[in-house]
């Protein structure tokens, strides 16, 4: 027995998707010059697979606040908070993060995935029971494997579902027994594109006494008047007990945080294993975190070029007859038959100079294979044409590219 022999199904299909070209998860540039311009070898890539949702990562103010950073506080923080203490640029991002979205509270973390899996593990304890949805990636639930507390699904963005098992499980009073009733959705989800109806669970948490907890990773920058997310957007953004988000999005870095209404949310600290124990963000991540979200509140037209360049794509891949999962938004994807046919696609729009995301179970919702885009801000109109032109000499080629499909198959 090989301590290896337990992904042999993952192997083979990893072997089969390599046989169609370049490893979609292993692809490696030579160089990004741009938000939305990367080299591979001597060809120039349009970037329309990163997150990079208000094109920061390049932005002059973000990239010196980094580097200032480097150089007055170093590189690293080598340890935890808890240990080593905080920083000031830790202390004054989640002032900020706080300020900027109206809550009470704010913790941030070294990733977004840990921010899910520290807040949510310590929130919920043995008498709570958690609540999420059908759809909720991955962070969501490690978060809830390594909580105390029994987990409940309910169907995907459905509210209604959502209050038959809140009624379901409380008792005469409409309460969990002992405990609480932690609710956590996402604002829009990552694979499709999809957004939650934010209001309407609101009112299935009030009624019900839960608390709602919604992460807001890829919308926190993306929607509302202030780019506080969907919840901000759907005016309930007060009414939310818990909100999480990620820096590696709008942010422009790495990291994560979560926000409350609740000033008892600080004593969480004490208690979040994955926050105690970890070291803290590097200052120059804490830096670029901090002048995005300057970005973020002075520059309402990212938002609008961002929903701009999402409606211009959506429309033109929807004209050319393609299956699109969401609405218009930042996230467009496109389903596709199975995945060794989108590897091939996904292969094929490589070489053309056209990045986007191979999306393939189990990291999708319903078994989906998916081309997936992320628009960003720094797209331009003539982006999305050669993203579309792309699309539509993709189809011209369909013959060809399911003759290797078969090929692939036959020999696999």
């Amino acid at each position: 027995m090989d301590i290896f022999d337990k992904f042999s199904t993952l192997q083979s299909r990893t072997d089969l998707v390599n046989r169609l070209g370049v490893d979609p998860f292993g692809v490696k540039f030579d160089d990004i010059t741009n938000a939305t311009r990367g080299r591979i070898g001597n060809r120039s890539i349009v970037l329309a697979g990163t997150n990079n949702y208000l094109g920061l990562t390049f932005d002059p103010d973000c990239m010196d606040a980094s580097i200032n950073a480097i150089k007055n506080y170093g590189t690293g923080t080598t340890g935890s908070r808890i240990a080593n203490g905080s920083y000031t640029g830790h202390v004054d991002l989640e002032d900020a993060l706080a300020k900027h979205a109206g809550m009470a509270s704010a913790i941030i973390f070294s990733t977004g995935y840990q921010t899910n899996l520290a807040a949510i593990a310590t929130l919920a304890g043995p008498k709570d029971v958690l609540f999420i949805d059908a759809d909720s990636h991955a962070c969501i639930i490690d978060g809830c494997r390594l909580s105390a507390a029994p987990t409940i699904r309910f169907r995907h963005n459905s509210p209604s579902d959502l209050d038959k098992r809140l009624t379901r499980h409380n008792n005469s009073e409409g309460k969990i027994d002992g405990g609480i009733a932690l609710v956590v959705i996402e604002g829009l989800y990552s694979m499709f594109g999809d957004r939650a109806p934010i209001a309407e669970f609101v009112d299935v948490c009030k009624k019900h006494g839960a608390y709602l907890y919604i992460d807001e990773a890829h919308s926190f920058g993306v929607f509302g008047s202030t780019g506080c997310g969907l919840a901000e957007e759907e005016g309930v953004l007060d009414q939310v007990d818990f909100i999480s988000g990620t820096f590696s999005k709008s942010l422009a870095s790495i990291g994560g945080f979560c926000l409350s209404k609740h000033k008892g949310f600080e004593i969480t600290r004490k208690a979040m294993r994955a926050y105690m124990f970890t070291a803290s963000p590097t200052p120059s991540n804490v830096a670029a975190a901090r002048a995005a979200l300057d970005k973020i509140a002075e520059k309402p037209e990212l938002r609008d070029n961002l929903r701009d360049r999402g409606l211009q794509l959506h429309k033109g891949l929807t004209e050319l007859g393609f299956d699109l999962c969401g609405p218009p938004g930042p996230i467009i994807a496109v389903r596709r038959p199975n995945e060794v046919v989108a590897a091939t696609e996904w292969n094929w729009l490589l070489e053309e100079g056209v990045y986007v995301n191979l999306a393939v179970p189990p990291g999708t919702p319903q078994s989906s294979s998916l081309l997936r885009i992320s628009l960003s801000a720094a797209h331009t109109k003539d982006d999305i044409n050669i993203i579309l032109k792309a699309f539509k000499d993709m189809q011209g080629q369909g013959e060809a590219l399911m003759a290797k499909v078969q090929a692939v198959m036959a020999t696999g």
